[in-house]
Order: C-alpha cells, then structure tokens, then sequence
C-alpha cells in the first residue's frame, strides 16, 4: 500500500500543471472575470494570437471543465509517462497550434453545412495524443467497451463519443485527431526531436525548475532514464 501511496501522491508534472492552468483560466470566466479565450477567427483578427495556445485552457461552464479535468488527468498524465516532461509540453503546444490552423481553416467550408463551435478545451490535444499512440501501437486490436474493435478505430468512436459533451467543438477535435494522426504515422517528422535534445532539454529551464517542484513527478526525456525511473 506504501508504494501505491507514493505513486499517487506523485502525477506527471506537466499534466498536473495543464490542470491548474485549465482551472485558473476558467475560473476567471466562469467568475466573469474575464471573457473566455476561446479559439475563434474574430478574436485572431482583433490580434489576439495568444489564443492558438491559451484556448486549451479554457472551459465555459462547470461540465466541460469537470470532463476537461478528467481527460487532461488520463490522457495528458499518460502521454507525458510515454513521451517525458519536456517531449510532452512542445508536443502539447504544437498540437495545439496545429489543430488551431486547421480548425481555422475548415470552419469557413464546415460553418456552410453546419453550425461550428468555437474551438476551446484540452480535447483536440488529448485527440491527437490518441492519433499518435494508436497509429504507432503494436495492438491491432483492442477491447473497446468489452467488444474487439480495431485499434485504429478507437479514436474515431471516441469522436463520436466526445459529441456528447457539452460544448466541445466536433471540428477541433477531428482536427486534433487528423493531427496526431499525420504525426503518429511520420508526417511531421521535422516535430521530432531524439531523445538525445530531450535529455538536454531536462537540464535547461524551465525544466530545471519542474524537476524541483515537490510532490510532481518530473519524466526525463530519454527512454533509458524513464525505464530505470519507473522500476525504481
């Protein structure tokens, strides 16, 4: 039970820190403290590019950020275990801007047939980690919901899923999905950095300083380390 205790006393600094970022941010527009930032052409026109990143933080009302927190806490947490602390936060805001440009620039020709949400939560984030880790999975198959589906397929019946809640952009998660899913399979490789430049990037900051946080569990970058880590 001790070892149990310890393991969840300590979660992958970066998720935990994706976590307090969603609630800070919003809190401040639940509180109407601030307007929401999500993701909307408008507000990039007005010059706000802040908003390819900051709209992943943002959540409306109490039942999207609740289900925002969950997803964050299994996905991200799971992601940053795989990949380490410092793959997991370029990856996060990569795929965050990458989703944003695409959901940027289908909305025009998908705001035609249907009314589109504005893009904002961890969701398209969390749909292109899945992208990468089921088109780079050994499985074929998996048990989905006690049925075997195809692994590929897991992510398009989490889509289907994911519609159900309240708020969250069906487009910006196709277009997280479609962009794990070009860099799961390679076609993003100039996003790939080795392991070697994850390493270095342990010791600089603001790594250096995610490391000394206490009760976080910083991931280091090569797999090596996060083998011996994680026996240890």
């Amino acid at each position: 039970g001790g070892s149990m205790a310890a393991e969840w006393e300590r979660q992958p600094a970066a998720a935990v820190l994706t976590l307090l970022l969603s609630l800070g941010a919003s809190a401040l527009g639940l509180l109407r403290v601030a307007p929401a930032a999500s993701l909307r052409p408008a507000a990039l026109s007005a010059g706000e590019v802040h908003r390819l990143i900051t709209y992943i933080f943002v959540y409306e009302d109490l039942i999207s950020l609740t289900c925002g927190a969950i997803i964050i806490w299994y996905f991200a947490g799971s992601f940053e275990k795989n990949v380490g602390t410092a793959k997991y936060c370029f990856l996060t805001i990569t795929f965050a801007i990458l989703s944003a440009f695409l959901y940027l620039l289908l909305r025009p020709v998908v705001s035609r047939v249907s009314a589109v949400e504005d893009a904002k939560g961890f969701m398209p984030v969390a749909f292109a980690t899945l992208g990468v880790s089921t088109t780079r999975s050994q499985m074929k198959s998996t048990l989905f919901f006690g049925v075997r589906v195809p692994v590929v397929l897991v992510p398009w019946f989490m889509l289907c899923i994911a519609w159900v809640i309240p708020h969250s952009s069906l487009l910006s998660n196709l277009c997280g999905l479609l962009v794990g899913e070009a860099y799961g399979l390679g076609y993003c490789f100039c996003l790939d950095f080795p392991e070697s430049v994850g390493s270095k990037l342990d010791r600089v900051f603001p790594f250096s300083l995610l490391k000394r946080i206490p009760g976080l569990k910083y991931i280091p970058g090569s797999l090596a380390e996060r083998r011996a880590f994680e026996s240890s």
